[in-house]
């Protein structure tokens, strides 16, 4: 879309200006909602002047409405009062200003409050917020602590006093901001969007006294609650007292009833931690001392066992079995030779008493007759070995011959 203006034909301001104005009054009549912030009703005058501020965010509205209806209201209007208004933009050409014509001003009861601040706590349990599972755990022991409360409150002083009692080298990064009223949200968001971009803090602690739940109103602010949804870094709530529960307490990670017990929450009680490490350690040294009573128990037992305690007596004791066994062998081993001779020898003696060399050593001759051949043999025990003897059969008898002997009758 081409430009209607242009170097050499530029428009003048007063053209801007009304065309502005047109645009402007087509928009028509609307509600808006906000926090009155500043209120200038001077006495005699027609027209009053307030500013609407977003509760959430650092913007702002002039408005203008009659100074009749604005003294008519019951209970009057303050700063910090919650309203709804009803009106007209209009662009005043001459000054270049916008500002709203109000005709009618609601302000917000504690009813509609409550009723809004259940409607936002439905939706954002609804988109999972306040879910169990995304509560991000603690430090034990941060390395520094960010907290957001109010200058010189209670609030601050409970938090220091009772953190610095429980650990006493813990290390605050404090952030003073309006904790009611129109600038609250803004001002809490930007120490929070701080603190959580901090790379040294560990936690994040928001805290505030108890109040009104018009005082309480920026604790349960939607654009607040999605911030601390948002942070990176652990978020404790301490906001109030007991009964108070705003919204942002649903969606940090910890809520603590009062910043007295947010300030002992957040860092361990060093009297406690030394008692516990007395108790470890002494229970450590027990552990140890039972070890070594055991093992030093169990290596005297080893110790005492006769293996250990006379080294050679069981090489000494299998010596004497083994001799023992050798000289069973040798006992054995004799005995089996010793039957086997005599068996030998009972068996030669059984040979030779049956073998013709006895009988012939008897006296007892072996004659062969031969046929055709006569004579005798008187004694052969002269005969030399080898000799041939001759036998003869003559009358009935037998005579073996030794050559060389005369044969006799």
């Amino acid at each position: 879309m081409s430009s209607p203006t242009s170097p050499e034909e530029p428009w003048p301001v007063r053209t801007v200006a009304r065309k502005i104005a047109e645009w402007i009054n087509r928009l028509g009549a609307l509600w808006v909602e906000g926090q009155i912030t500043q209120i200038s009703l001077r006495p005699g005058a027609a027209t009053a002047f307030l500013t609407l501020r977003d509760p959430s965010a650092d913007v702002s509205l002039t408005l203008t409405c009659s100074a009749a209806m604005l003294r008519r209201m019951d209970p009057p209007l303050a700063d910090g009062s919650r309203v709804v208004v009803h009106g007209k933009f209009s662009y005043f050409v001459n000054r270049g200003t916008l500002s709203l014509r109000v005709d009618e001003i609601r302000a917000v009861g504690i009813g509609e409050l409550l009723a809004r601040i259940e409607r936002l706590r439905k939706l954002l349990a609804a988109e999972g917020l306040f879910d169990a599972a995304r509560k991000r755990p603690l430090p034990f022991l941060p390395n520094r602590v960010g907290l957001i409360t109010g200058r010189a409150s209670a609030a601050e002083h409970d938090v220091l006093t009772n953190a610095r009692l429980r650990w006493p080298a813990v290390r605050f990064e404090v952030r003073n901001v309006a904790v009611q009223g129109a600038s609250a949200v803004p001002q809490i968001l930007s120490a929070l969007d701080e603190l959580d971009r901090a790379p040294e803090v560990d936690v994040i602690v928001l805290a505030r006294g108890g109040g009104s739940v018009e005082d309480l109103l920026p604790f349960s602010d939607e654009a607040l609650c999605r911030a601390v949804s948002r942070c990176r870094t652990p978020v404790v709530s301490a906001i109030g007292h007991e009964p108070d529960s705003p919204v942002v307490d649903h969606v940090a990670d910890v809520r603590c009833s009062t910043p007295t017990g947010a300030g002992k929450r957040i860092v361990p009680d060093v009297a406690e931690e030394t008692q516990r490490v007395h108790q470890l350690r002494d229970r450590a040294r027990r552990a140890l001392h039972g070890w070594v009573d055991r093992e030093r128990r169990l290596l005297d037992a080893l110790r005492s066992r006769p293996v250990l305690a006379d080294p050679h007596g069981p090489l000494d004791q299998r010596a004497e079995q083994v001799e023992l066994l050798r000289d069973r062998s040798r006992r054995a081993i004799t005995a089996v030779l010793t039957a086997e001779q005599q068996s030998l020898a009972a068996t030669r003696s059984r040979l030779t008493t049956l073998g013709p060399a006895a009988t012939l050593a008897r006296g007892y001759a072996i004659v062969q007759r031969v046929d055709g051949v006569d004579g005798v043999l008187r004694s052969v025990d002269d005969a030399p070995p080898g000799t041939r003897l001759r036998v003869r059969v003559a009358d009935g008898a037998v005579h073996v011959v030794v050559p060389g002997q005369a044969d006799e009758d």
